[in-house]
C-alpha cells in the first residue's frame, strides 16, 4: 500500500499528514519534518482545507477519511464528527450517543486515540464539569482550538 506524506505548518506547530489516494489517514503533531514526504499531490486537498480552517473560512471538512481503528473506535470517531464547529460535548454525551453510559471510559480512550485530530474534532470533547481533559497534542493545543472556534462564532459588531 502506497502512502502519501506531507507536512503542514499550522498555528499549532508542524503537522505530518498521511493519506492514500486522496483519503486522509493520520495527522500527527511533530517537532521537525523528516525527509519522508512523498506523493504530496495526493494530499493537496487536505492541506488546502486545513489552511482554510486556520484562516477562519472553513468550519467543516469534506476530505475523504480513512482512519484505522477498531469498530468501536470508528463509531466514536463518527460521533465526534457530528459535534458542530464551536460547540463542545462531554465524554458522557458521547457514551450516551453510543447507547450505553457504561462505555464512557472506552469512549474517552477512543477519543484519545483519534488519528485525525482537528479534522475529526476530538478537541471538542471536554469533561462534564466543563474542564479541559487530555489531548494528544497537549492541552494548550486543545485550548487554542476551542478558543479559536469559539471566537470565530461570536457575533461581530459592524
Amino acid at each position: 500500500m502506497k502512502y502519501a506524506i506531507t507536512y503542514f505548518s499550522s498555528p499549532l506547530g508542524l503537522l505530518r499528514i498521511t493519506g492514500m489516494k486522496r483519503a486522509l489517514m493520520k495527522i500527527e503533531f511533530v517537532q521537525i519534518a523528516q525527509q519522508d514526504a512523498h506523493d504530496e499531490s495526493d494530499l493537496q486537498e487536505a492541506v488546502q482545507q486545513l489552511d482554510e480552517y486556520f484562516a477562519g473560512v472553513r468550519t467543516t471538512f469534506s476530505i475523504p477519511l480513512h482512519p484505522e481503528g477498531t469498530h468501536f473506535q470508528l463509531n466514536v470517531w463518527e460521533q465526534l464528527q457530528q459535534i458542530p464547529f464551536g460547540k463542545t460535548v462531554s465524554y458522557e454525551d458521547i457514551a450516551r450517543k453510543l447507547g450505553d453510559i457504561k462505555v464512557i471510559r472506552a469512549a474517552a480512550t477512543a477519543n484519545g486515540r483519534n488519528p485525525l485530530p482537528i479534522i475529526i474534532p476530538c478537541h471538542r470533547v471536554i469533561g462534564k464539569d466543563g474542564s479541559l481533559t487530555g489531548y494528544s497534542g497537549g492541552l494548550w493545543r486543545k485550548k487554542w482550538l476551542l478558543d479559536f472556534e469559539m471566537r470565530e462564532i461570536q457575533p461581530r459588531l459592524l
